[in-house]
């Protein structure tokens, strides 16, 4: 029982990945078998009783579950002081997910740290793991703008999200996220430099090849691909490269640019750690005039 957080201990390996079958006092471990990523720093009980582990758990979710919602409507982050009647205490509300829990602790203690006597940053929900439907529901029913560190959503959330009018912004840098928060609480949106993305790829087959490196066999599930736009890999909605294209061609010939529906080889800048079932989302940077 970890936090909020329970499960039946399915294996456990020491600091080199081997199995152990017991730990005592201060030896470090990797437990696998619970339920959800518990929160960093959150003590662990073990219990004999699996059932009574599951309770406490469920009673602890109830107390932290106790959310305020607003009424259903999407906030745009350029407009949030319009949205909010006069006299009111303007609330900028966000839903964040993240790849790892440290990231996501440093982004929330940053955030609500932005806070001034006009405008109050409230964080309605922080996870970890890739964008999905229940975080756009959520931001739909709470007015919130969703923040994507290191993740991305899946093709149900982005759907939605598009259709409902919520807003989800990608970072991969805290420093960029915690600026854009400022720039947006002082009213003061200035012209940015803004990804668009053009495209989406699914990797089909992995080629190693002496000499040349790794070529990725792709399809191209959405949009279109081009030989001068960078792409991030995506592996379980996860972020785990952002590069350049090294080479992009169709059958066995240079393409400047290969669209939905047909199939490419195509290879990265100093990233060869590609697998099968991988996505490549292609985006280019776009200069864009931003305003309230």
């Amino acid at each position: 029982l970890t936090g909020a957080v329970y499960g039946r201990v399915r294996a456990m390996l020491d600091e080199n990945g081997k199995p152990m079958q017991s730990a005592g006092p201060s030896i470090p471990v990797e437990i696998q078998g619970l339920s959800e990523v518990p929160g960093a720093g959150e003590d662990m009980m073990v219990l004999a009783d699996e059932r009574k582990a599951r309770e406490i758990a469920l009673f602890r979710q109830g107390r932290f579950r106790d959310v305020k919602l607003a009424r259903q409507q999407a906030a745009k982050l350029e407009n949030v002081f319009e949205q909010m009647g006069e006299g009111e205490k303007k609330v900028l509300a966000l839903v964040i997910k993240s790849d790892v829990q440290g990231s996501q602790e440093a982004l929330v203690h940053a955030l609500t740290r932005l806070a001034t006597d006009e405008v109050k940053v409230s964080v309605v929900h922080a996870g970890v793991g890739g964008i999905t439907e229940s975080d756009v529901n959520l931001a739909m029913a709470s007015r919130a703008v969703i923040i994507g560190f290191n993740t991305r959503a899946d093709a149900a959330a982005r759907k939605l999200a598009e259709s409902a009018g919520i807003q989800v912004r990608y970072y991969n840098i805290i420093y960029d996220a915690l600026e854009e928060m400022k720039a947006a609480l002082s009213g003061m949106l200035a012209p940015e430099r803004k990804e668009a993305v053009i495209g989406m790829v699914e990797v089909r087959q992995v080629f190693r090849i002496s000499k040349i490196g790794t070529v990725a066999g792709c399809y191209v599930l959405e949009g279109a691909v081009k030989r001068s736009a960078q792409v991030r890999v995506l592996r379980d909605n996860v972020v785990i490269h952002t590069g350049d294209i090294e080479s992009l061609k169709r059958f066995k010939d240079d393409a400047r640019e290969v669209k939905a529906g047909f199939e490419c080889g195509l290879s990265l800048k100093n990233f060869s750690d590609i697998k099968e079932g991988d996505q490549l989302e292609v985006f280019e940077v776009q200069e864009v005039a931003r305003s309230l």
